[in-house]
């Protein structure tokens, strides 16, 4: 019989990602699911893209705290971090918020965190991607830099905060082996390309993310559409209704680092 994962001995460890949160209702859904599921998977450490968690756009403390009363243990973030100037000092402050390392060293914050588990410790890395995004310095080059900073980290995470679907599965590729996992965030659309690459690192090039269901990523359907049909300004308004959670459950090992297997999951209201 297999045991819980509390029972393993340090042999495994259960890491949980969570698409974008998207404002108040997707704070309040998440709240709402993650402390059974983390408990249904047991999971050791929880991650979740938090930059769009505030209403409006962008991360406040407010959003960022509750988040992390919820059972987040780790919040990545993207292109809209600094949105709200209020979080600056979060930012630089906390070892539990990160933005993305390819960002002006100028930038507030910091690009990466570590966990110690006592048993094994996690290295995070947020990066931002070149493709249709906000200016940001090379990727590649940056997460260079980046690594071996965390090389007493068995096991390394990297989110990567990319438009282009490419440019993610280039990233996961460059990494294969060299880190745990990559997985992307951004397009609030979860891929259908969970995997295990050849060399041992989980894959995913976007979680999705955790909002309405009957959305635009996560606005209502009648403003993009107007806005996109019309290019007229438009304040981007939260859908409402049932909500969806979109997370995958990574499991490594924890004396090699590599990953054992990837879950995508929808949770549903």
């Amino acid at each position: 019989m297999q045991l819980p994962f509390a029972f393993y001995g340090g042999e495994r460890m259960n890491i949980l990602a969570i698409g974008d949160v998207v404002s108040a209702v997707g704070c309040e859904f998440l709240r709402s699911k993650l402390p059974a599921y983390k408990k249904l998977k047991a999971v050791d450490i929880c991650i979740a893209n938090g930059e769009n968690s505030a209403v409006g756009n962008g991360i406040t403390p407010t959003s960022a705290q509750y988040l992390f009363d919820s059972g987040v243990d780790v919040i990545t973030t993207g292109n809209h971090v600094f949105r709200r100037r209020e979080v600056y000092d979060m930012l630089d402050e906390s070892d539990r918020i990160i933005r993305p390392a390819n960002f002006h060293k100028s930038s507030p914050g910091k690009g990466f965190t570590t966990v110690d588990m006592g048993f094994a410790k996690v290295g995070i890395v947020n990066l931002s991607g070149m493709v249709y995004m906000d200016r940001c310095d090379n990727p590649f080059a940056v997460v260079e830099e980046v690594l071996p900073q965390i090389e007493d980290c068995r096991i390394k995470i990297v989110d990567f905060h990319s438009e282009a679907s490419a440019e993610k599965r280039a990233m996961g590729f460059w990494l294969d082996g060299r880190v745990s996992a990559v997985f992307g965030t951004h397009t609030h659309v979860m891929t259908a390309d969970a995997q295990i690459l050849p060399k041992g690192t989980a894959y995913i090039s976007d979680l999705g993310m955790t909002g309405p269901k009957q959305s635009v990523l996560g606005v209502k359907p009648e403003i993009s559409i107007e806005w996109l049909r019309t290019g007229m300004p438009a304040r981007f308004d939260t859908a409402e209704g049932e909500c969806i959670m979109n997370v995958c459950i990574f499991e490594f090992d924890n004396k090699t680092g590599k990953a054992l297997s990837v879950e995508p999951v929808i949770i549903e209201g």
